[in-house]
């Protein structure tokens, strides 16, 4: 037999999910993250699902695994240090960046602008220069190329990135400095622009790739570290890393473009949001994924998680395909606290992993949100099938401390964490709908991760977003949607010109270009031709506009005029849908890209035939929970007993190894015939 392993690491669990290929029966295990070194608790985890299913690990041939090494190498500032060799008199070009300010009005005001990733007093500019059109305007001097190449490394840097100006158009002077930098220093990891971001907009490019070096060593080390250890314990699976965009990568083009994975794990969640609303029977998604430290929210149309060009990391914009995903520290294990202003606040510092909230009895006494839960009775004492027992007793002395600072009795503080965290990832939901133009309102909720579906009906209740779609498998969906991904890379070449003084010969040209590039790619990742597919694509704008859009096209379509009629008419349909209007005014071709992708079989939950509504079969423990200011009657349902059609009134629990559900008072759950329990008002 032969699986299939996504493993998504969190900041309390680390999720693994195995995929039969040939029965397609699905089998899950959580193992507490190891945050001082990641790749322990995978290989906990790997060595657990191995054993609780009479497996021999050599039986899983691909193992895809999220990571959040590179996120937090930023996050934390715990990257390597940068030197970057830039073009003469463009040395401050990290400083000056776009000028922009966070709002409100007086955002500039009390802004902390980070120090560049890549310092200045390790920055050199090199006196070779390319013009706008790639015409050597001045020969590199290799000489100088090699001064400053010796001074940067005498410096201590632990990693070289080389961005020129106008490289986008001819990158000959940076694969030049970078073969003489693998020439004098061959274990000094060089990263050139034009390999991780061949297009114009001279900061974007520059900054995302000194990201990519200030990540790089230490995933390469992460990396290297997870392959050492299955070597050790005689695991030969193929590895692949999951993508900020949602595609999956190799291992080793992981190590040398880890700037591509800065979005790994939320990615994951958005394309399996994606696909369990579409198997529910809704188009418009909002995806859900709280976890122990932080929650990520996404919006999802036509089965498909919505990508940006641009995201941003901490306060580093960075220009690399990822899907639009927006985060707040709000989890599981966020501390509530009541600081001088006597106004209760939760997170976003987070108890983790370790020592982790108090009801984890690991040493934690500072109250959590998982606290809170498991004094309203709202989480069952206990979790991961019976595997892990909660303290009730030290949830509660936890959560009065925030109860004797505000004068409330327990539960009532217990009510206001919830409250306050609710709000906060609601203000999360708003920024990826409200805040494009969405109505939450049209949407379905799919909630996900840990704690997701713990407070899923709740989010719905504030967005209006029904139902609220608790997945068969909420806590490890993350590692569901790797098992979804196909293998995926990009490839561009930047050019600016207006629509009508192109020649469309040369649309074919350059398309022939990307496409040998993306076929090559593939092929050095052993993707068999009859997998293999190419998509086409051209970043449009109107003249001068400052943001472009990416339109879909055939590599041959402006061979005719009705092809390049029908791409202008998709460009105004894009524009219309995005700002609301269109102008009278040129249209201007910015980037080609072509994205080469080696398509997966893609995992299929079961479908099963509908029964009758009466649940009283999975129900296991009469139970009482806070809700709306007192105790109710609230049942426990065993997950793993519910079928299609069960119908469940609220409030209840429905409890499995992964994650808990609760549904609230005056709202009802119904399983579906794929186990998705939709969750709407009465």
């Amino acid at each position: 037999m032969s699986y299939r392993l996504g493993i998504d690491v969190g900041g309390t669990f680390t999720d693994l999910l195995l995929f039969n290929n040939q029965t397609g029966e699905i089998k899950l295990e959580k193992t507490p993250s190891t945050p001082a070194d990641q790749s322990i608790g995978i290989l906990e985890g790997i060595k657990k699902i191995v054993e609780c299913n009479n497996l021999s690990a050599n039986d899983i041939d691909l193992i895809l695994h999220g990571t959040t090494v590179a996120t937090n190498a930023v996050l934390e500032e715990k990257g390597a240090l940068v030197g970057l060799i830039t073009t003469k008199g463009f040395e401050q070009i990290l400083h000056v960046a776009r000028s922009q300010t966070p709002g409100p009005l007086a955002g500039w005001i009390i802004m902390q602008k980070p120090d560049p990733l890549a310092p200045l007093y390790l920055t050199r500019g090199v006196s070779c220069r390319m013009s706008a059109k790639g015409a050597e305007m001045t020969a590199i001097d290799e000489d100088e190329v090699r001064r400053f190449i010796k001074e940067l490394h005498d410096a201590g840097i632990e990693a070289l990135t080389v961005s020129l100006i106008n490289s986008f158009a001819n990158n000959s002077h940076e694969r030049r400095i970078r073969d003489i930098a693998a020439e004098m220093y061959p274990e000094l990891p060089v990263t050139i622009s034009t390999d991780i971001l061949p297009e114009f907009r001279e900061y974007e490019r520059c900054l995302t790739t000194v990201m990519n070096s200030y990540v790089r060593p230490k995933m390469a080390n992460y990396l290297k570290g997870i392959q050492d250890k299955l070597a050790d314990a005689k695991i030969d699976s193929t590895v692949n890393i999951v993508r900020s965009d949602g595609g999956v990568m190799s291992i080793e083009s992981a190590k040398k473009s880890p700037v591509n994975t800065l979005l790994s794990g939320p990615s994951g969640g958005a394309v399996a949001a994606a696909y369990v609303g579409e198997l529910a029977g809704f188009d418009k998604v909002l995806g859900f994924d709280m976890g122990g430290t932080s929650t990520d929210v996404c919006v999802t149309i036509g089965g498909q998680p919505n990508l940006v060009r641009e995201t941003r990391v901490g306060y580093y914009p960075v220009k690399a395909s990822s899907v639009d995903v927006r985060t707040v520290g709000a989890g599981g294990g966020s501390i509530a606290h009541v600081p001088m202003t006597g106004a209760l606040r939760v997170g976003p510092q987070s108890a983790g992993a370790d020592p982790g909230p108090a009801a984890y009895k690991k040493g934690g006494e500072e109250p959590t949100v998982t606290d809170a839960n498991v004094v309203l009775g709202h989480l069952p004492p206990r979790l991961l099938g019976g595997e892990m027992s909660l303290d009730v007793e030290a949830s509660r002395n936890a959560v009065k401390k925030i109860a004797d600072a505000l004068g409330l009795s327990i539960e009532e503080a217990a009510q206001g964490i919830l409250d306050i965290v609710n709000e906060n990832m609601f203000g999360a939901l708003r920024l990826v709908s409200v805040q494009r133009g969405l109505d939450p309102r049209d949407f379905a909720l799919v909630a996900f991760g840990g704690a997701g579906p713990l407070h899923g009906n709740y989010l719905s209740k504030l967005c209006g977003s029904y139902p609220c779609i608790s997945p068969p498998t909420p806590g490890v969906l993350s590692a569901l949607g790797f098992l979804h991904s196909d293998i995926r890379n990009e490839f561009s070449q930047t050019m600016i010109r207006e629509l009508e003084k192109i020649d469309n010969k040369e649309f074919g040209e350059i398309f022939g270009v990307l496409q040998k590039e993306a076929e090559d790619w593939l092929n050095a990742e052993e993707i068999p031709a009859d997998r293999q597919k190419l998509t086409y694509q051209v970043d449009v704008r109107y003249y001068r506009q400052g943001f472009e859009f990416p339109i879909t096209v055939s590599p041959d379509q402006f061979s005719t005029e009705e092809g390049k009629q029908k791409f202008i008419a998709d460009f105004k349909e894009t524009h219309e849908k995005n700002y609301g209007f269109n102008i009278e005014s040129p249209i201007e071709i910015v980037n080609l890209r072509c994205i080469g992708t080696g398509q997966v079989r893609k995992v299929e939950l079961p479908k099963y035939e509908a029964g009758d509504e009466n649940a009283d079969s999975a129900k296991y423990e009469d139970h009482t929970a806070w809700f709306d200011g007192k105790h109710l009657d609230t049942p426990i349902y065993d997950r793993d007993k519910l079928r299609p059609g069960h119908k469940i009134a609220g409030p209840a629990i429905i409890t499995q190894k992964d994650s808990t559900t609760v549904i609230l008072p005056d709202h009802h759950g119904k399983v579906d015939a794929y186990l998705n329990i939709l969750i709407y008002p009465n």
